[in-house]
C-alpha cells in the first residue's frame, strides 16, 4: 500500500484487513518506491493519492514495467486525461472518490481480474507476433529455395521440413540458417 496520508492509510488498511488481507506493507511515494516494491515483491499494489500528477503516473509506468502486478489507484479527483494516462501506466483499477472500506474487497478482486485478463492478452499478442516473425523467416527461406532451385512453394517447404527432420532441428532454425547464409552469399 502506497499512501502518504495517515488517515486515509488507516481506512485503507482497515478495509484490507476486513477483506482478509493481513500481510500489508505501507510505503510512501518516494524516489525509491520502485526499488522498495521490487524488494517487497507484493501480490498487489494499492496507491492512494489525493490528486495524481504526471510524475506519479510516470512512476507507475516504471513500476508496472519492472514489477508487473495488479494496481488499484484511489484518487480524490481526476479528469479523463488522467484516467487515460493511468490506464496507459498499467493501473488496473482507477477509483475516483471511492475510498470506503466496504468497497475495498470488490475493488481488489476486480483489479486482479482485470490485470490477469490484460496479462493474458499481452501474452497472446506477443505469441502472435512471434509466430508472424517465424512465418516471415520461413516464407523468405522458401522464396530463396524456389528461386535458386526453380521449385514450387510446396516443394520448398518439403525440402525445409525434410532437412529439419534429418538434422533434428526445427524448421524455423533451418530457415534462419538458410536466410543468413543466402545473405552472406550475395
Amino acid at each position: 500500500m502506497v499512501d502518504d496520508d495517515p488517515v486515509r492509510a488507516a481506512i485503507l488498511e482497515q478495509g484490507l484487513r476486513e477483506a482478509g488481507h493481513g500481510n500489508i506493507a505501507r510505503l510512501t511515494a518516494s524516489a525509491s518506491l520502485l526499488q522498495e516494491l521490487a524488494v517487497l515483491d507484493p501480490d498487489m499494489i494499492i496507491i492512494d493519492l489525493a490528486n495524481p500528477s504526471r510524475d506519479s503516473l510516470e512512476q507507475m509506468f516504471q513500476i508496472s514495467r519492472h514489477v508487473p502486478r495488479p494496481v488499484a489507484m484511489f484518487v480524490d479527483q481526476s479528469d479523463s486525461s488522467m484516467i487515460e494516462a493511468a490506464v496507459e501506466a498499467g493501473v488496473s483499477a482507477y477509483i475516483v472518490d471511492g475510498l470506503k472500506k466496504e468497497r475495498i474487497k470488490s475493488i481488489l478482486d476486480m483489479s486482479i481480474s482485470r490485470f490477469k485478463a490484460f496479462s493474458r492478452l499481452k501474452s497472446e499478442l506477443a505469441q502472435a507476433r512471434s509466430e508472424l516473425e517465424e512465418r516471415k523467416v520461413i516464407d523468405k527461406a522458401k522464396a530463396i529455395l524456389m528461386q535458386r532451385r526453380a521449385i514450387t512453394e510446396p516443394e520448398a517447404y518439403a525440402l525445409l521440413r525434410r532437412t529439419a527432420m534429418n538434422e533434428n532441428r526445427r524448421i524455423l532454425d533451418v530457415a534462419q540458417a538458410l536466410v543468413m547464409t543466402a545473405g552472406l552469399l550475395k
